[in-house]
């Protein structure tokens, strides 16, 4: 499950890691780019983007595994406070550390404690009562809340392509909740499925927020400082829910950390957000449901999951719909 975090010239979720990037303000500002330039920056968008997504991906499994070895809100928060302790690390180190302006802090407490926090906390609880792969499903059907925002809120220009896209995202979500896939008097299992619509509904709002939002920071600047926040209010709610930390410290968690915390979190958190600056809204929501696709396989293979029929079919609608929304630039 995404366990730590996440996604301006016309796009959502900077520039390479290492120059994590310009946000909308200071594109706005200096002299023209050339056409190579631009092409040039959107080539190292969408190979940072495509990164993120197979990392993303393998989050998934190893999630599942973590969990049985430590309870969801305490790896959570662990995931958070070992991905804000590298990338402080790296700051420090390049000695570029700053502290978030004032105008960054809507940004901060957006991606910190939505994007983060919540759709993290609500991946995790749900992971202890769904396969990784039906969770890695369900919890990137952000197109379906995107698409139609950007729409209607910011009037951005969607193909009839990417409305095919939207509408098997939607038929994927209906098969995968249809009441042969998942036993509706089971208030566990429909709970977990529901946490997992509400994550990717919290994660929706931040690609819009970082689309259309103006930040004078970048964003490998300002994710230590969202991981910290997130980090600083999941483990008091981990304490006062789950009792004392709940690791039992074996060799299995500390590998699971080690991958969720400076991987699947500090690097995979930091790549989305910079990606999302320069590629559309839509299509970052739309590319980023090849996250759950790769999760469910590697799942599959690594955890000997057996797909039912009805997470092959949401599975097949989601690439029918990665595939049809794709466009030449």
């Amino acid at each position: 499950m995404p366990a730590s975090a996440i996604v301006l010239a016309r796009n959502a979720h900077s520039d390479a890691f290492v120059r994590v990037g310009a946000t909308r303000a200071s594109f706005a500002v200096g002299p023209a780019r050339s056409p190579v330039r631009n092409l040039r920056e959107r080539l190292g968008s969408a190979i940072l983007l495509g990164g993120a997504i197979l990392l993303w991906g393998a989050n998934w499994p190893v999630m599942k595994i973590g969990l049985g070895h430590i309870s969801p809100l305490w790896f959570s928060a662990s995931r958070f406070a070992v991905g804000a302790a590298c990338l402080f690390a790296w700051q420090v180190m390049r000695r570029e550390l700053r502290l978030p302006r004032r105008a960054d802090l809507p940004v901060v407490a957006s991606i910190g404690l939505l994007q983060m926090m919540l759709f993290t906390a609500l991946g995790a609880i749900a992971m202890t009562h769904l396969p990784a792969g039906r969770s890695a499903i369900l919890s990137y059907t952000t197109p379906i809340w995107v698409l139609p925002v950007a729409v209607v809120l910011f009037q951005e220009k969607i193909s009839r392509r990417q409305w095919v896209g939207i509408a098997l995202a939607g038929i994927a979500v209906l098969v995968l909740l249809n009441p042969h896939a998942i036993d509706w008097q089971d208030s566990r299992v429909v709970g977990a499925n529901g946490l997992l619509i509400a994550a990717s509904a919290a994660w929706a709002v931040c690609i819009l927020h970082l689309r259309y939002g103006r930040t004078p920071s970048s964003a490998i600047q300002l994710a230590p400082w969202q991981m910290l926040l997130a980090a600083a209010v999941l483990a008091p709610l981990a304490y006062m829910a789950e009792g004392p930390f709940t690791g039992d410290g074996t060799g299995v968690f500390w590998a699971c950390l080690a991958f969720v915390g400076p991987v699947a979190t500090a690097f995979c958190f930091c790549a989305v957000n910079a990606a999302s600056a320069r590629l559309p809204a839509s299509t970052t929501s739309t590319l980023m449901l090849a996250v759950p696709v790769t999760g469910l396989a590697l799942s599959v293979a690594a955890l000997n999951e057996e797909p039912s029929v009805d997470l092959i079919l949401g599975a097949g609608a989601i690439i029918l719909g990665i595939a049809a929304s794709a466009r030449r630039p």
